[in-house]
């Protein structure tokens, strides 16, 4: 439908359009920017916030509306529901030339129906579902007048003291590159301009998940081929999967800002990888530049992120308020400008924006997507598949592990813990509260009730709160224990301890929780743990005395019913960790892409001047990569199709992977690769491949993978991406501390 305010823009611009769908939109791009001053240039790079839902320290100003109407804002964030959108896009309908708005949000694990958060999904190891995760949450955002959304985040972190963890998919560059590229195809879908997608956006750009200390917004120091090798990739990979925008980072990297780095956003991002997207500061880091020391004033921070090719200011008014006077001052150059807003107008033709700024805030597709069936089934699914199992062994009492509960069907379960009852905790940090979340979010107690069909062999007790050192819950606790057969026990973390701002120096659990699952251990009834987080937690005592630990994150709209589904064995576990779980914050950082030392550790036993703690045992507690089944998988021999390959040959690496248990199960068959000598020193080993099988009790499935020099390849000191003759070593197995290994040789041309 064409609507009524074309026919009030000037004559030339409406010829623009009316050239319809034969016109090129760079065509479009220039006709518009040709009718706009600098003043309405300047306004496209304007981005602000609604005082609506803030996520970010608010800075006070004058009349937003009214500065929409003058044509000076570009952007909102923070703006959401199709009635709110359509009112605010009508306002921006009233400026001089029209241009609509662009509405944005951290749409990051669901929106309507929340979804685990992503390290948990991450833990699913399964790309299908993770893009359908993102495609029904930007299905969901659309309909309620979002165009853009501020996800993924792709960060590589190595530091669980980092809040942010829970934002992205943990430690592996490889694994987050493939979840980077599922996540960009979820949200946009067939492409911008469809009614169900949003634009996605690549944060943050770049090593923010290697802030120093864990603490969010420090400093970055590292190696240009560390950036390149370690960091990047999930970055270019997002970007070769067309996603629409950038976000810079609040860090600085080796000493200058992400968000004026030259290097980063000109060379790298616009140059080298050819990116014709738009980039946009995060909150305020445009003007935080001064805080680093590194602009003096809000016009040099203005002058220098401009220059460095951040497009667009969010919540800094840095632009707002300096641009003009430094291109009158020839300070900066005005096709620089024009630069940015052709990226950003860009954007808002793909959209379809110009043909009808209201398509988006369609309040009966609001109505449609709202509660619908489907979105809550997909997201129970993709909660059972991020569930992570620890530890399940037989106990004497039944003579097998206590997991599932359908071995001991008709039997009292105690439901213990501060997190049994929690509503809003289950959908984590970066998620919605809605006026009938009580009765929405299915918590861990009513999960189990909608399992068994009623709660007459069900009892509970808090036993203590998350936080404090309250203990008088703990008798109520004991006794709901011992007239029981089998006690539950859930605990963790709030659901915004993790987060961003939310950094940890103590990553064990708060408050009285552990000694509670001391107490209900020292009844002698069997236990289950539940550790509901975002982040790994360090839980020493629990992983040596528990028999099942259940690693539960955050888990969304269906967390309990999901949780309930892995208890009772509808659904095997199958999750696999995405970061490594330390034993000691001493460890931090740990991942198990290391690299080696000239005395390296032989075990944790032997520690005598090799590269060790003497207090410690070098090892994780778990391992990335690492997750139980109630089946158990064995791994067969690995075989190759030959012992050398050639430079751009390939190599085939083949094991028969057996369920010898007595349950249907999945099992990630994971491949690492390591180079065994080579010019710059490698990782111990390194994630090349993984494949997610369903066996059946007693099926066994070949499996293979084929080796190729791209697999091979690093960085080297100048940059270049290539293989190195020499001999290399193949390891599969169900985590990264698979033991059965085999070499082949890479021969040279």
């Amino acid at each position: 439908m064409r609507i009524s305010f074309l026919i009030a823009l000037p004559a030339i611009f409406f010829q623009s359009i009316a050239w319809g769908q034969s016109a090129n939109i760079d065509r479009k791009v220039d006709s518009v920017l040709a009718l706009m001053t600098l003043d309405e240039k300047i306004g496209q790079l304007n981005q602000l916030s609604s005082d609506f839902v803030a996520t970010g320290p608010i800075t006070p100003d004058g009349d937003k509306q009214d500065r929409v109407r003058q044509g000076k804002v570009g952007s909102y964030l923070n703006m959401t529901g199709a009635a709110r959108t359509r009112s605010l896009q009508a306002i921006a309908m009233q400026s001089r030339l029209k241009i609509p708005l662009l509405f944005a949000q951290d749409v990051i694990h669901g929106y309507r129906t929340i979804f685990p958060i992503p390290l948990a999904e991450a833990a699913s190891w399964d790309l299908s579902i993770i893009e359908r995760s993102a495609r029904i949450a930007a299905i969901e955002a659309a309909a309620c007048g979002i165009h853009w959304t501020f996800a993924p985040m792709v960060d590589i972190a190595r530091d669980p003291r980092w809040g942010r963890v829970m934002e992205g998919a943990g430690e592996d560059t490889y694994l987050g590159s493939l979840i980077a590229t599922a996540r960009v195809k979820g949200f946009q879908g067939k492409g911008l301009g469809s009614l169900d997608a949003v634009m996605a956006c690549a944060k943050h750009f770049a090593a923010y998940g290697a802030a120093e200390g864990g603490r969010d917004y420090n400093t970055t120091d590292m190696s240009l081929r560390r950036l390149h090798e370690v960091y990047l990739p999930p970055f270019k990979a997002a970007a070769d999967a067309g996603v629409a925008s950038f976000m810079n980072s609040f860090n600085d990297i080796n000493g200058i800002p992400a968000t004026g780095s030259s290097y980063l956003q000109r060379t790298l991002l616009k140059g080298d990888w050819k990116f014709n997207g738009l980039v946009v500061s995060d909150w305020g880091s445009i003007g935080e530049m001064i805080n680093h020391g590194y602009a003096a004033d809000m016009t040099d921070a203005a002058k220098k992120a401009i220059t460095a090719g951040s497009d667009i200011d969010m919540e800094s008014r840095a632009y707002a308020g300096q641009l003009a006077d430094l291109i009158k001052r020839k300070e900066v150059n005005e096709s620089v400008i024009d630069d940015a807003v052709r990226r950003v107008l860009r954007k808002k033709f793909e959209l379809g924006l110009f043909d009808d700024p209201y398509r988006f805030s369609d309040e009966a597709r609001e109505k449609a997507a709202w509660n619908a069936p489907e979105h809550r089934q997909a997201a129970r699914e993709m909660a059972r598949k991020s569930i992570v199992l620890l530890r399940n062994d037989s106990i004497k009492k039944i003579s097998k592990p206590i997991l599932p509960l359908s071995n001991v069907s008709g039997k009292k379960i105690a439901l213990i813990g501060p997190l049994v009852k929690a509503i809003g905790d289950n959908n984590g940090f970066w998620s919605y509260s809605w006026p009938d979340d009580s009765t929405r979010i299915v918590s861990l107690w009513n999960g189990m009730e909608n399992k068994l069909g009623s709660t007459k062999n069900l009892s509970y007790a808090k036993g203590c709160e998350l936080t404090g050192s309250d203990t008088s819950g703990f008798a109520a606790a004991r006794l709901a224990a011992r007239r029981s057969d089998i006690v539950v026990i859930s605990v963790g973390e709030t659901g915004n301890m993790s987060g961003e701002a939310k950094s940890r120096s103590d990553l064990k659990l708060p408050g009285m929780q552990e000694q509670l699952v001391k107490e209900m251990v020292a009844t002698g009834k069997p236990v289950v743990v539940l550790i509901s987080a975002g982040r790994p937690l360090v839980f020493n005592w629990i992983s040596e005395n528990v028999p099942s630990i259940v690693y539960t994150w955050w888990l969304g709209t269906e967390a309990g019913n999901a949780i309930a589904d892995v208890l009772f064995g509808d659904y095997n576990p199958s999750g696999k960790l995405p970061m490594t779980f330390p034993r000691s914050e001493g460890q931090i950082p740990i991942y198990y892409n290391h690299f080696n030392t000239g005395r390296p550790f032989k075990n944790d036993t032997d520690n005598i001047y090799v590269t060790a703690y003497t207090d410690l045992r070098n090892s994780p507690r778990y391992p990335f990569g690492y997750g139980l089944s109630y089946s158990k998988f064995e791994y067969g021999k690995i075989v190759l199709s030959a012992d050398s390959m050639s430079v751009g040959g390939s190599i085939r690496a083949k094991v028969t992977i057996t369920n010898s248990g007595t349950y249907a199960g999945e099992e990630v068959v994971q491949l690492y690769i390591q180079d065994v000598a080579a010019s710059l020193v490698r990782p111990v080993r390194e994630l090349k491949g993984f494949q997610k099988i369903r066996l059946a009790p007693g099926e066994s499935r070949e499996i293979e993978f084929v080796i190729t020099e791209k697999e091979l390849a690093f960085y080297q000191e100048d940059l270049r991406f290539m293989a190195e003759p020499g001999q290399f070593r193949v390891f599969i197995g169900g985590s990264s501390a698979a033991e059965e290994g085999i070499s082949f040789w890479l021969k040279a041309r």
